[in-house]
């Protein structure tokens, strides 16, 4: 009976998976088919796949998407290195030495409840003076003011389960405020830090709405480029759907390799308010 019911459940999971990812697995036969076999009707379930697309994707002139590709990269990276530098000493600020705890805390934690939308034209118009247009640094500060409440929020979760008497027992011992945040602080909460850094990377790397508004040539990154080859004279699904395979490897492989981390990581910061 044990063993029937096991059976029972890996059937429903494997049969659930397959529901949730019918959209990836489109996508992936998509980009494998001929213009023909897309185009055809009813949808061919058997055909001879091709690679054509992604040479495409990879090679076809006007079509930079190593440089989108790299640009994604310096975005998510730098983003999630700069909240993680940002939201770990504030962190410990608001919980530890009580600075801002009740009002700049909540000031902060409240910009995620708005919609990014508004503040598109403000963004645009400052950008727009600083000489910020179309560059990736301006596509990272946007980021990193889009990721700040939920880094900051989980940092002071994460933190709040660091037990206090370690850091008296520090500061009995000789520390100051830094070698308690260097030598402690950051070791402990190496697995939210991970948490944060990850969740970061991934919104990070899936920004379009931003992307559409600033990046205009020189700063595309690939949720964008991904989009250029629906063109007047028609959509190229194909194509299209090879470069959405290839954008979304990076966080993908990313997340598996990661994904430890970021379980022990919100579990432990769960277990508080």
């Amino acid at each position: 009976m044990k063993s029937t019911k096991g059976w029972r459940i890996t059937i429903t999971v494997i049969f659930i998976a397959f529901i949730l990812n019918i959209p990836l697995i489109n996508t992936i036969f998509t980009s494998l088919k001929t213009e023909g076999d897309i185009s055809a009707q009813p949808p061919k379930f058997w055909f001879t796949p091709t690679f054509e697309h992604f040479q495409n994707v990879l090679y076809a002139a006007g079509y930079d998407f190593p440089q989108f590709f790299l640009n994604s990269i310096f975005l998510a990276v730098s983003t999630s290195l700069l909240v993680i530098l940002i939201c770990l000493p504030s962190a410990y600020a608001i919980v530890r030495l009580g600075f801002g705890r009740k009002h700049l805390m909540p000031f902060a934690t409240g910009l995620r409840l708005f919609p990014p939308i508004i503040f598109a034209i403000p963004y645009y118009m400052m950008f727009q003076y600083l000489g910020l247009l179309d560059t990736v640094t301006g596509l990272v500060l946007i980021n990193i003011f889009l990721n700040l409440p939920l880094g900051l929020l989980l940092m002071i979760g994460f933190l709040r389960e660091v037990p206090r008497e370690i850091e008296e027992s520090a500061v009995i011992d000789g520390c100051n405020v830094f070698q308690i945040l260097l030598k402690i602080i950051i070791p402990l909460m190496g697995p939210g830090i991970a948490s944060v850094g990850i969740l970061t990377f991934i919104f990070s790397w899936n920004d379009y709405l931003f992307a559409v508004i600033i990046a205009l040539k020189n700063a595309t990154p690939v949720t964008l480029g991904s989009t250029m080859f629906i063109t007047s004279w028609g959509i190229k699904w194909g194509d299209i759907s090879a470069a959405t395979l290839l954008s979304i490897l990076p966080p993908l492989l990313f997340t598996f390799f990661a994904q430890r981390y970021l379980v022990k990581g919100l579990s432990a910061g769960s277990l508080k308010g």
